[in-house]
């Protein structure tokens, strides 16, 4: 689980965003200060919860006093018409962050239920299903946290926590040679240095070099199979590029180590939740 204090900020700007200039006009004016209701966050379509600590987080901010009974917690599954959680507050309070928490919700659980589907899918081999940083801005360590809650992994989190040499620092540097050295001579011992090939000849040149892992972009299964033969162990490798849930498995089956996968956090379908009155 996420600290609170990660997760806070990125809600409270939520619900400012939502709340504006005159908060929320519609429920204020229908709805007595005083009035007491009760609520369920309920699922729609079978999926893996994720998002519920911030969706609760939402309804905190607006009503300290919220009750809250978790019928499933983030990283269980829940069916049709399944209850994920009940709330009893504020009536106010629940009308005004509805739409922030089911937002929260429905993005997260529909990245954690897409990552699920791959993860089942290269069950029995040896890869792992990782993310990458395609993610919403502002959302990262939310959508990350909902790809581990699917079963996934994480690649790095930013520019500042691992080295990735892609194809134009390459060829800005004039090769992957020129390109290592001089990312080596500038990290410190404990980076892990990555570098993306595109062909079998660059991973040739590159396994003489001091690297620790293998992108391998785009490459069909073949040319993957025959990638990993070439590595044979020295390296990590990773594949990536047309991963679809009708071809991981055929990827996984290469041998490679991981698969990462941009859309589980930049297109994958929000799961559909609603709130029940």
């Amino acid at each position: 689980m996420l600290h609170p204090l990660t997760v806070e900020p990125i809600v409270r700007a939520a619900l400012a965003e939502d709340l504006g200039r005159a908060g929320d006009i519609t429920t204020d004016s229908i709805i007595p200060a005083d009035a007491v209701a009760t609520a369920r966050i309920a699922a729609r379509k079978d999926g893996r919860v994720a998002g519920l600590e911030a969706a609760l987080i939402a309804f905190r901010l607006l009503d300290p006093a919220v009750s809250v009974t978790v019928e499933r917690a983030d990283g269980d599954d829940v069916p049709p018409g399944g209850t994920i959680a009940s709330l009893t507050g504020k009536a106010r309070a629940l009308l005004t962050a509805e739409r922030t928490a089911l937002n929260l919700m429905g993005r997260l659980s529909g990245i954690a239920t897409a990552t699920r589907a791959l993860v089942r899918e290269v069950e029995g081999t040896n890869a792992r299903i990782v993310c990458t940083r395609k993610t919403t801005p502002g959302l990262r360590v939310l959508e990350k946290h909902a790809v581990k809650l699917g079963g996934g992994f994480n690649h790095r989190f930013g520019l500042d926590d691992a080295v990735l040499i892609k194809d134009n620092h390459i060829a800005v540097a004039g090769g992957v040679r020129p390109a290592v050295e001089r990312v080596r001579a500038a990290i410190g011992h404990m980076v892990k240095v990555e570098v993306e090939v595109d062909t079998l000849d660059q991973l040739d040149e590159l396994l003489g070099l001091p690297v620790d892992v293998v992108l391998l972009d785009n490459m069909d299964p073949d040319t993957l199979r025959r990638a990993v033969r070439m590595v044979d162990g020295r390296l990590l490798t990773e594949a990536s590029g047309n991963v679809t849930l009708a071809t991981v498995r055929a990827i996984a089956e290469t041998g490679v180590d991981m698969i990462s996968c941009g859309w589980l956090t930049h297109s994958a379908p929000n799961l559909d939740l609603g709130l029940d009155m």
